[in-house]
């Protein structure tokens, strides 16, 4: 409603995030009413798969097939085998966690089959553009511009299982880099004496990172060719999407229609309301930045929240879904799909 052309799901146990599972007959019905409302669906079974999940795997990507799904996220070279056997009608989309950082690689899985690559989170502009230049032209190139930044290399990471045997590259994560730590330091010549380093009296978030947000380089990435735009939003809220997704849709429609008075800042003053994390661009501009961790932990705007969600409106009534406490003299704004918001007291 708010603007997407596709939505990504994980499966029941095959993506990386099984908190977030989707059973079979929830992807159906999902399928079914994007297709019916011309939208696209691609489901993720983007695990790095041990040989004891493949069976499990054929079965899915033989399902996948019948329910007609447009796409197969995967990043897994022998899952990609299973699914060109089980799933040819279907496109397949290579995981950010394929790590594609080169022409070279990307042109790789193009021929293994690959109708787009969804491209590392670590790459600067310049090296985007030349993949999309050094690559056929039908294969497609796939960006992330907005959601949360992980400490690993592009999602593949260990620190999950090490710490709570919980493995992220089987959709197990324990979100570890979000914990808060205490580090503590042991002086040379007395061993065992231990003086806590702390940031403040709740320790320090040393490996949580902000999030990502391109919605100031739209022109540029309008420009360069680039297919599709990916916004993270796996486990968010309703209202969360809704005003993202609205205002990256609202942000790329004004550019494509007047580029020369193409002004971010009222989509970025949109987004700040919701951010639960602040904001970086990580390495899009500069690939030596270092303006993305998070050492404070998870950040809300306290004058915004969620109050409720319109079910029913008609010029007789309005059925509203209460989310929060709602007060007389409470301002409330509107979140309009394909409109800024609109105030109403």
């Amino acid at each position: 409603m708010y603007g997407a052309d596709a939505v990504y799901c994980g499966t029941a146990s095959l993506s990386l995030r099984s908190r977030a599972e989707v059973q079979d007959d929830d992807l159906e019905k999902t399928i079914r009413y994007a297709h019916e409302i011309g939208k696209k669906v691609y489901a993720a079974i983007n695990i790095y798969a041990l040989d004891e999940s493949y069976d499990e795997i054929r079965k899915q990507a033989q399902m996948l097939n019948e329910l007609k799904v447009d796409g197969i996220i995967l990043s897994d070279g022998g899952v990609l085998d299973i699914i060109k056997e089980e799933a040819p009608d279907v496109d397949i989309h290579m995981s950010t966690q394929s790590n594609v950082v080169s022409s070279h690689s990307a042109s790789f899985w193009y021929k293994n089959g690959a109708k787009r690559v969804i491209l590392a989170r670590e790459l600067n502009k310049e090296q985007i553009k030349e993949i999309i230049r050094e690559t056929p032209d039908d294969l497609e190139t796939e960006i992330f511009v907005h959601g949360a930044l992980c400490f690993g290399y592009s999602g593949r990471c260990f620190l999950s299982d090490f710490l709570a045997s919980r493995s992220a590259n089987l959709g197990d994560c324990a979100q570890s880099c979000r914990w808060a730590y205490k580090l503590y330091a042991e002086e040379k010549n007395n061993p065992g004496n231990l003086m806590p380093i702390e940031y403040d009296e709740n320790g320090t978030y040393i490996f949580s990172s902000k999030d990502l947000c391109l919605l100031k380089e739209i022109p540029e990435i309008v420009e360069m060719g680039v297919n599709s735009l990916k916004i993270e939003g796996r486990l968010k809220t309703e209202y969360y999407l809704a005003s993202i997704v609205n205002s990256y849709r609202n942000a790329i429609d004004d550019y494509m229609a007047s580029p020369n008075t193409y002004d971010y800042t009222k989509y970025q003053d949109e987004i700040e309301k919701v951010k639960t994390r602040s904001l970086t661009e990580f390495y899009f501009n500069d690939r030596n930045n270092k303006d993305f961790q998070e050492f404070e932990g998870k950040q809300y705007n306290p004058n915004y929240e969620f109050g409720g969600k319109v079910v029913e409106y008609n010029e007789e009534k309005s059925v509203i879904e209460i989310k929060n406490k709602l007060f007389v003299g409470d301002e409330l704004e509107i979140i309009v799909p394909r409109k800024n918001r609109g105030m109403q007291v």
